[in-house]
């Protein structure tokens, strides 16, 4: 599934002092006995339930307690809490993208998590820092995923990929009639944008002496987010990219060109591997081209964890859930039944999942990916960016007036909204 990029509610800033119980990975008697006859209820995403169904039987035998999994959508899991958790309807353990995390730490919605250090060394780096905030952990990475490369197998061959994204230009130019496309890209979004302008040196946010975020240091206008802006534009300016893939309906139009068998490659992501099977499309993945500067085209890591209710009644077995449903074996089956890339360090060797070719390109990818930001912030970045990469897209603004527009905009509202700031 597709990261959901906007995220709109409205940000409550309650200032919720949690009593937090630290545990550890292991129980004592007393609690055990006391967890006995207890519900859990998981919100898992849709159609992945699959996916631990095993691991929840073998939980639910080993502590003598009932686990319900209900599927929803994972990126309207944190929406959802803030009207059910309050009510006791909500669920003890969710599904989160983690550039949301941020904002339910804020808003007190999720529980922070204590876990041993070799709990938290089983996830890749990149993951189980999108679960931090202020050094505290507040989730458990079970999947990570970021954007690459399809391509129609039938329109161009592996040996004939273009290696650079100024390549690909020169490639479309050639074959782009208008009803057929070469190389297709939801470049006015910033989700997507960012590849090119972060190769350039673009960036959503610096990073303070620690190593965090730093909402005052912004760089989504910088010089080379513009120089990559520059070169999205020429896509658009030229007809290599047709007008039905600028705005909301964009996704729909480019996976439709490429079910149909018009559009030699595009980016995506692995939530599309399924779809484009069922579709009948011959295709490859890999990786993202590189840019004419020598450097990968860059991508934002999305991470999809497990995270405690501050409202459930069972928090430290619903941590012990968490830990249980994320680490190595439960993580390996559960990508054999839903072909998401685990978050666990060691699974990104293992042979039987670097058989896939969508895992393969998705590991390899991330070595030129960056953390999605996670702060709260970060929800005033996505609609002022989209905008003015839409704006860029039509040709009614010159690249570097929308961006230095955008970051205008982007500022006062983190000024506004997020005290401190």
């Amino acid at each position: 599934m597709k990261m959901v990029k906007k995220h709109t509610g409205v940000m409550l800033c309650v200032a919720i002092s949690l009593s937090l119980a630290a545990c550890g990975p292991q129980e004592s008697s007393s609690e055990k006995t006391s967890s006995k006859g207890s519900e859990l209820v998981v919100w898992e995403d849709k159609e992945k339930s699959i996916g631990i169904k095993g691991a929840v039987a073998e939980f639910e035998k080993e502590h003598d307690v009932k686990v319900k999994v209900v599927e929803k959508p994972y990126a309207q899991q944190i929406e959802d809490l803030r009207m059910d958790g309050p009510a006791g309807t909500g669920p003890d353990v969710l599904t989160m993208p983690g550039d949301q995390i941020g904002t339910a730490v804020t808003e007190g919605l999720i529980k922070e998590l204590h876990v041993e250090k070799d709990v938290q060394s089983l996830y890749t780096d990149a993951s189980i820092q999108s679960q931090m905030i202020d050094q505290k952990i507040y989730g458990l990475p079970k999947a990570v995923e970021t954007t690459v490369l399809f391509y129609n197998k039938d329109l161009i061959s592996e040996d004939e990929l273009p290696q650079t994204l100024e390549e690909w230009y020169d490639y479309s130019k050639k074959t782009a009639d208008g009803s057929k496309f070469g190389f297709l890209a939801l470049f006015d979004q910033i989700y997507y944008a960012q590849s090119v302008m972060g190769g350039y040196g673009g960036y959503i946010f610096g990073k303070d002496k620690d190593g965090n975020d730093d909402p005052s240091d912004l760089g989504i206008n910088n010089e080379g987010a513009v120089k990559g802006a520059e070169l999205i534009q020429k896509f658009y300016q030229d007809g290599l990219f047709p007008a039905g893939i600028v705005g909301e309906q964009g996704i729909n139009v480019l996976e439709s060109l490429f079910t149909e068998g018009k559009a030699a490659a595009i980016i995506s992501g692995p939530w599309n591997v399924e779809a484009f099977s069922k579709a009948g499309i011959d295709y490859g993945i890999t990786k993202l081209p590189k840019l004419e500067n020598g450097k990968n085209m860059s991508s934002f890591i999305g991470v999809k964890s497990y995270n405690v209710s501050a409202f459930s009644k069972h928090a430290e077995l619903a941590q012990e859930l968490a830990v249980f449903l994320t680490n190595e074996t439960n993580s390996k089956k559960r990508y054999e039944q839903t072909k998401e890339v685990p978050a666990v360090q060691s699974l990104a060797s293992d042979k039987a999942i670097m058989k896939s070719e969508a895992a393969r390109a998705v590991t390899e990818q991330s070595r030129f990916s960056e953390q999605t930001p996670n702060i709260p912030e970060m929800n005033e970045i996505w609609t002022p960016a989209d905008s003015a990469l839409q704006t860029i897209a039509t040709g009614k603004a010159d690249p570097k007036k929308a961006l230095d527009q955008a970051a205008e905009t982007a500022k006062g509202q983190m000024k506004a909204k997020h005290s401190g700031t």
